[in-house]
C-alpha cells in the first residue's frame, strides 16, 4: 500500500505463451491479501506486441468520467465515514468502496505488496526483477530480487519481456476482478515508474507494455483505469495504455499539473500533503487554474480518529 507521495495484441500465441509461463510457475488460482487479491479465470486474454508496443481487441466499456462538482478523498491508510461534500473516494482494494460514492481502487500494479513478499518468492520468483552480476546498487546480491529503494519492502516486477508481462497481468487480474466485484467503478494502478528505479534493467515502454495488459484487464471487470503518477508519460498514457483519468500526488509542488490536465481535462486528482513547505493550499486553490478535484491530506494518510489527520479540499 501507498501512503506517500511518489517523486494490447490479443491472439493465440500469447495465450500459448502465458499457459506456458503459468505452468512453469507451477500456480493456479490465488488470493493475495492486503491490496491483491479476489478471483478470475486468469486466461490470457490480452497480451503485449514485441518491443513494447501493446494494442487490445477488447472494445472500450462506457466510463463514467470523474464527476468535478463534488470533491475526492484519497482514504489509502484506512477506510472512514467521507467528509461532507465527497463524491469520490480511493481505498485500497483490500477494502470495499464507499457506499453510493464513486469509487476508486488502488491497486500495486508494478511491484509486490509487502505482505505479499513470500507469495511472490514461492509462486512466481521468475516475475521479479533480479540483480545482475556486478551490480553496485546499495545493498545489491547477485540474483536476489532487486527492492525499491524509496520502498524497502517491496520487490519490481520484472517487466522486460512479453511473457513476464502478461504473466504478471494474470496475477494482478486477480486483484482488478476483486475491485469489480466488490463493486468499485475504477481501478489506479501505482508504481507505474518503476522502471526508473531498476537501475537501467527496465523501461519506460516496458511499464506502457504492462499497463496496457492492466488496464485490458479493467476493462473486463467494468473498471474504468487511472494513471497514478509518472507525468512524464504524456499523452502515451492515455493513447498507448488506455488510460481515462489521473491520480497524481502532488503535482502542484512539483509544478506539473499541466503535464495531467492537458491530457485528461478536469479528470484529474491531485492529492497535495500537508508536510511539503514549497504549497500553500489556500493560495493554491485560490489560482482559478488549480485542478477541480485538488485535496490535501497528511502524508500518512491516517484516518479522523488520529490526531495527524487533515483533509481539505479546494
Amino acid at each position: 500500500m501507498k501512503i506517500l507521495g511518489r517523486v494490447a495484441t490479443q491472439g493465440r500465441a500469447l495465450a500459448v505463451a502465458l499457459g506456458a509461463v503459468l505452468l512453469l510457475a507451477g500456480c493456479g488460482p490465488i488470493v493475495v491479501t492486503g491490496g491483491s487479491g479476489g478471483s478470475s479465470d486468469g486466461d490470457a486474454s490480452d497480451g503485449a506486441g514485441a518491443g513494447g508496443s501493446t494494442s487490445t481487441t477488447i472494445d472500450p466499456i462506457e466510463t463514467q468520467t470523474l464527476p468535478t462538482d463534488v470533491a475526492a478523498d484519497y482514504q489509502l491508510g484506512g477506510s472512514y465515514d467521507p467528509p461532507t461534500g465527497v463524491g469520490i473516494v480511493a481505498r485500497d482494494s483490500s477494502e470495499y468502496p464507499a457506499e453510493g460514492l464513486y469509487s476508486i481502487c488502488y491497486v500495486n500494479g508494478f511491484q509486490s505488496q509487502p505482505q505479499d513478499a513470500e507469495l511472490w518468492l514461492t509462486e512466481y520468483p521468475e516475475l521479479l526483477l533480479r540483480y545482475p552480476d556486478g551490480s553496485d546498487a546499495d545493498g545489491a546480491v547477485a540474483g536476489e530480487p532487486v527492492i525499491d529503494a524509496n520502498w524497502p519492502d517491496e520487490m519490481i516486477f520484472d517487466t522486460s519481456t512479453e511473457a513476464n508481462r502478461v504473466a504478471i497481468a494474470a496475477v494482478i487480474g486477480e486483484t482488478i476482478a476483486q475491485c469489480g466485484e466488490r463493486g468499485f467503478d475504477a481501478v489506479e494502478f501505482d508504481n507505474l515508474d518503476s522502471w526508473s528505479r531498476s537501475d537501467g534493467a527496465l523501461t519506460l515502454d516496458d511499464s506502457i507494455a504492462l499497463a496496457s495488459l492492466l488496464v485490458a484487464r479493467s476493462t473486463e471487470a467494468g473498471l474504468a483505469a487511472g494513471q497514478k503518477n509518472s507525468a512524464e508519460l504524456g499523452s502515451r498514457g492515455r493513447e498507448e495504455a488506455g488510460f481515462v483519468f489521473a491520480i497524481s500526488e502532488e503535482c502542484a509542488a512539483f509544478d506539473e499539473c499541466a503535464a495531467y490536465s492537458d491530457v485528461y481535462g478536469t479528470n484529474v486528482i491531485d492529492i497535495e500533503y500537508t508536510d511539503e513547505v514549497d504549497v500553500d493550499f489556500a493560495e493554491l486553490c485560490a489560482d482559478p487554474s488549480h485542478l477541480p478535484l485538488t485535496i490535501l491530506r497528511d502524508r500518512n494518510l491516517v484516518t479522523p480518529d488520529d490526531p495527524d489527520y487533515v483533509y481539505e479540499s479546494c
